[in-house]
């Protein structure tokens, strides 16, 4: 700087700063408020740096697995005996619908041959009845009746009328939300059991028929002590057993005649059982 221009050269630049770039005393370094002269950013970590070993797991850190459910998460032990009460189970269910097709089968060699064996698994807790769903099924109601003799509690003796069973437990089941499912059944079952174990002289066809006739004299029996028969303080002695059968009338379009007049079946007088 010449000494024409009254000022002298006193090394400081335009921008406040001392030659070599460093500032002027008392001045502010116009990079702390100029945008321009911002900061440079924090250098990103090199590869190196972000695979160090404090930063990744252990490369043989085995991976956790879910826990095993089942068979598989029993012992050995349990495990056999888990599989031979699954097989046991399979063997049972498949002999039982073996048993259930020969018995709704018609008749046939193997249900012949083995009829023995199917019956005593059917019987009595098994037995199907497909009237229902037969090509002509059921047309008619039974009721089964009752009478009695006995003795009065004076000792003279007595002769019921005839009780209508069926058409009690039908009684008692009108307007129950939940009717007893032996209510509605164990007299109907009782008299079917007579029917089928008997021919039509009355004659039992085996220990089952006669079975079947001790159980539906001792069901009359408790049903007519039930309803008072006799009165107070009565003993029934005998007890004596009919079914009344009801023909249900066709539809108008089958072209089907049957007799309007129902037809009963009595049964021999028997000793009362309790």
């Amino acid at each position: 700087m010449s000494a024409d221009d009254g000022t002298a050269d006193d090394g400081i630049g335009d921008d406040g700063t001392e030659a070599g770039g460093t500032p002027a005393a008392g001045g502010q370094d116009p990079r702390a408020t100029d945008p321009t002269h911002a900061p440079a950013p924090d250098v990103a970590p090199t590869p190196e740096a972000a695979s160090a070993p404090d930063a990744a797991p252990a490369p043989d850190t085995p991976l956790p697995s879910a826990p095993a459910t089942g068979l598989a998460a029993l012992s050995l032990p349990f495990r056999v005996v888990g599989a031979l009460a699954l097989a046991a189970v399979l063997v049972l269910t498949g002999l039982h619908l073996s048993f259930l097709f020969l018995h709704v089968a018609p008749a046939n060699t193997v249900s012949k041959r083995q009829a023995k064996a199917v019956n005593a698994w059917i019987y009595p807790e098994f037995e199907q009845n497909w009237k229902l769903f037969a090509p002509n099924p059921i047309q008619q109601n039974t009721t089964v009746q009752a009478r009695a003799t006995g003795l009065h509690a004076d000792g003279t003796s007595f002769l019921t009328g005839w009780y209508d069973l069926s058409a009690r437990d039908g009684a008692a089941l009108h307007g129950e939300p939940l009717p007893s499912h032996t209510r509605q059944n164990v007299l109907r079952r009782a008299w079917d059991l007579y029917a089928s174990s008997h021919d039509n002289d009355g004659r039992p066809l085996g220990t089952r028929g006669e079975l079947s006739a001790a159980y539906l004299t001792r069901l009359a029996t408790q049903r007519l002590e039930r309803a008072g028969a006799g009165g107070p303080g009565a003993e029934l002695t005998r007890i004596r057993v009919r079914a009344r059968f009801t023909p249900v009338p066709p539809p108008p379009w089958s072209g089907e005649k049957l007799a309007g007049r129902p037809a009963y079946r009595t049964l021999d007088w028997a000793e009362a059982h309790r």
